[in-house]
C-alpha cells in the first residue's frame, strides 16, 4: 500500500476514475435518493462531487479555493458524468506543474504544501464515493488501496475521534463487525451505512 503522499497526483487520478465509473451508474430515479451523508441527496453529492473538484482545480491553478463554493448548479440529470470528466480534467491540467506540490496552498483546513492539500482531497474524494456506492447500492467493487490511503491520511488528519461544529467530517463511529477498509474509512470519518 502507498500512503506515500510525495504524489498524491497517480491516486488522485485513480480515485477519479473510480467515482466517474460510479457516476456513469447512477439512473434518474436515484437523484434524489438519500446517503450516507446525511445532509446530502444524490444529486447533491454529485454536485459536490463536481464542485470540490472545481475547488481543487483552483488551489492547483493558483488561485483562492476558498472563494469557489463547493457546489455547482444548473447541470442537468443526465449531465453529471460530464461535469464530472470535465472537472477531473482541469484538477488533472491544473496539478500538472510538480512545483504545484511544494507551494502553500490555502484550503478549508488551513495553508498546507500542496502535496497534503491534493491528498486530503483524495480522502474526501474517497469518502464520497463510498456514501455514493452505499446509496446506490454498491454496483461496482471499490479499490481497496484507495480507501487504505484514505484512512491513513484521515487518522493522520483528524486524529481526534471528537469532532466539533468547525470539523467537516462528523465525529468517529465504531466500525460494524467485520467492516472492509471503506467501512473503517466511513466509520472514521463518522457515516453509518444506510439501513
Amino acid at each position: 500500500m502507498n500512503t506515500d503522499t510525495t504524489d498524491p497526483r497517480p491516486l488522485y487520478t485513480r480515485a477519479t476514475e473510480q467515482v466517474a465509473a460510479l457516476i456513469r451508474t447512477v439512473r434518474p430515479e436515484q437523484l434524489d435518493s438519500p446517503t450516507p451523508c446525511t445532509e446530502f441527496d444524490v444529486r447533491t453529492l454529485l454536485s459536490h462531487l463536481v464542485g470540490g473538484s472545481h475547488r481543487i482545480a483552483t488551489v492547483g491553478e493558483g488561485g483562492d479555493g476558498l472563494a469557489v463554493r463547493p457546489f455547482v448548479d444548473g447541470v442537468a440529470d443526465e449531465g453529471w458524468p460530464t461535469a464530472y470528466d470535465e472537472a477531473r480534467t482541469r484538477v488533472a491540467k491544473a496539478w500538472s506543474d510538480d512545483a504545484r506540490l511544494d507551494a502553500l496552498v490555502r484550503v478549508p483546513w488551513g495553508e498546507v504544501p500542496g502535496r497534503i492539500a491534493l491528498s486530503g482531497y483524495v480522502m474526501e474524494g474517497v469518502t464520497h464515493t463510498w456514501d455514493l456506492s452505499e446509496a446506490l447500492g454498491h454496483p461496482l467493487q471499490l479499490d481497496p488501496e484507495l480507501a487504505q490511503f484514505a484512512l491513513t491520511f484521515a487518522r493522520r488528519a483528524l486524529p481526534d475521534e471528537q469532532r466539533d461544529a468547525d470539523t467537516p467530517f462528523a465525529t468517529a463511529q465504531p466500525a460494524p463487525e467485520g467492516a472492509d477498509v471503506y467501512g473503517q474509512l466511513a466509520a472514521w470519518l463518522g457515516r453509518k451505512p444506510i439501513g
